[in-house]
């Protein structure tokens, strides 16, 4: 990977953190995301998926219907695997696909451990062993990983070979460039995170759906850019600013305490996301 491209990873991940201002401690503390599984209907459980000498924690979720299904695979923030990542993929389960969530920390904590093995760290953020972990993922290792998940899915006798991907913040970013490394998506979701690197774009196939949030100057700074970019190379690219949200409002949107225009932009979003799952069943 060239240093501009590794650079733009590493601006991604400090960006995603400076706009959320929040900590690894304060994500692990989401009971309200707990209770919604634990009234959910669905069935979900975790799988250990491998590859190159990797093993990938993920969980899936799978929606109540007896038809095949689209699979989606959900990249989390920088934060890791929460629990509210856990409650995304029930919903995308609710919503018709067969959702894997993969924990891209899977081996790098202590002891061989993942996201919840990490020890917290008041303020956390980039600042935090999550946050630091994260930062020092090797690309390449995460496109294996995703490669793997999708792969998964694909395998499955309830899958209709239709695999999107999804991701927010950090994760949209990463969704963003895992569209230039996989051909064969059907479409690619991405929550206010950065585009690729500009020679990458030409590789992409699916088109590819933006989230953004209206409060969120360092993120939209650079949607002008992508845009073109993406229209130069004739690539599919629709994006939506939800005014007054703010950056991870799909996450702030749903919490107890959520803002009025967090909840809202989390609810249009929601509303789009159904109807692109029927479009690309």
């Amino acid at each position: 990977m060239d240093r501009f491209t590794r650079r733009r990873f590493l601006e991604g991940s400090a960006a995603s953190v400076a706009a959320m201002g929040l900590g690894v401690s304060s994500l692990r503390g989401q009971d309200w995301a707990r209770k919604a599984m634990d009234k959910s209907p669905r069935r979900r459980e975790w799988v250990t998926v491998k590859h190159d000498g990797r093993a990938v924690e993920s969980v899936i979720a799978y929606p109540q219907s007896r038809d095949k299904a689209p699979a989606i695979v959900a990249i989390h923030e920088i934060f890791g695997m929460s629990d509210w990542v856990e409650n995304v993929a029930d919903e995308f389960a609710a919503a018709g696909y067969i959702a894997i969530a993969p924990d891209l920390l899977s081996g790098m904590a202590p002891n061989g451990g993942r996201t919840k093995d990490f020890p917290a760290a008041e303020g956390g953020g980039m600042g935090g062993p999550v946050g630091q972990a994260i930062q020092k993922l090797p690309p390449d290792q995460i496109t294996a990983d995703l490669n793997a998940v999708a792969d998964y899915c694909k395998s499955l006798r309830v899958c209709n070979q239709k695999v999107c991907v999804v991701g927010f913040s950090w994760g949209g970013g990463q969704a963003f460039r895992f569209a230039t490394n996989r051909k064969d998506l059907t479409a690619a979701f991405v929550f206010y995170g950065n585009g690729p690197d500009p020679s990458a774009i030409p590789a992409i196939q699916a088109p590819v759906y933006g989230f953004y949030a209206g409060n969120d100057a360092r993120i939209n700074g650079t949607l002008p850019q992508t845009q073109e970019q993406m229209k130069a190379a004739g690539k599919f690219f629709e994006s939506e600013i939800y005014e007054s949200a703010a950056h991870g409002f799909m996450r702030s949107g749903e919490q107890p305490d959520a803002k009025d225009a967090d909840k809202k932009a989390r609810d249009a979003a929601w509303a789009k996301l159904k109807t692109l799952t029927v479009k690309y069943k």
